[in-house]
């Protein structure tokens, strides 16, 4: 049995991701106490038509989290692939989701941000234990939703690629299984006729790529990354993100992990998003 178990902290998303994994064909369980998840394992492993399960998991486990390591271990040592999805956000950005919906947070009706450390703390063990990480503090639901189709809707054995621009002065993405970073290439944001655009537009790429030092390092980068994921897929991994940052994550970065997504796209399975796009470039 596959099973993916969302965790995280309140306000991070996890019943979006819960229900996207759902939509994929994944038999979905949102908060099931912990001893009973070798019982559910066994339940759904048994069944012909269950294939693959999701599991949701925060703070109102209580007492029970103490040992959920332990739970999960156990269910590896029996043969089954799990995986543990950690959401996060910054303190500040989930204290402001809970205050526009008006939303109680689990652990308080008055402090949020006292409600949010005590979570992170009670949670403490399933961060540790966990495969993945998303910081979700610049998604929308929608590019949420739209990031976890992409890393588990693929055919079992592939393994899903995604290139993530961004910017360094925004925090590095904790998803990041390799970082390149651009920022010694020339900066289209302190050209007036540029700066308001993006590496989307063919202005800022042509800028960044007819740079005399864009094509040896993009050959090299192209090189590494495909030498990287065909090692990532001998060790059975499903996906890989591969992070390219410049300053402010809009022009350069952008422009990088588009054309290395256009050179290897024939021949992984793969994907560009651009983090910071929205956010506007910086010196």
């Amino acid at each position: 049995m596959k099973l993916v178990v969302v965790t995280g902290v309140s306000g991070a998303g996890k019943s979006t991701a819960l229900r996207a994994l759902e939509d994929l064909g994944f038999y979905a369980a949102d908060n099931l106490p912990l001893p009973l998840v070798p019982k559910f394992l066994e339940l759904v492993s048994g069944r012909a038509d269950i294939e693959r399960a999701a599991l949701g998991i925060d703070a109102r486990a209580g007492e029970f989290l103490d040992g959920a390591a332990k739970i999960f271990e156990d269910a590896r040592a029996a043969g089954h692939v799990v995986e543990i999805l950690f959401l996060d956000a910054s303190d500040e950005i989930l204290i402001r989701r809970f205050s526009e919906t008006r939303r109680k947070h689990p652990l308080t009706d008055t402090d949020i941000r006292a409600g949010v450390h005590e979570e992170r703390e009670k949670l403490s063990v399933l961060r540790q234990a966990a495969d993945a990480f998303v910081d979700t503090g610049t998604l929308t639901v929608h590019v949420l939703r739209a990031l976890i189709m992409e890393r588990y809707g693929h055919h079992e054995g592939d393994l899903a690629v995604t290139l993530l621009s961004f910017g360094f002065k925004h925090g590095l993405p904790v998803e990041a299984d390799i970082v390149l970073d651009v920022r010694f290439l020339p900066n289209p944001f302190f050209v007036p006729s540029l700066s308001a655009l993006s590496g989307e537009d063919e202005a800022v790429a042509r800028f960044v790529l007819d740079d005399v030092e864009t094509g040896p390092f993009v050959d090299k980068a192209e090189e590494l990354i495909a030498l990287s994921v065909r090692g990532f897929q001998r060790e059975g991994k499903s996906y890989a993100t591969v992070a390219i940052g410049c300053t402010g994550g809009r022009h350069r970065s952008v422009a990088i992990a588009k054309e290395l997504g256009r050179r290897l796209g024939s021949r992984f399975s793969v994907s560009v998003r651009h983090r910071d796009i929205q956010r506007g470039g910086a010196p």
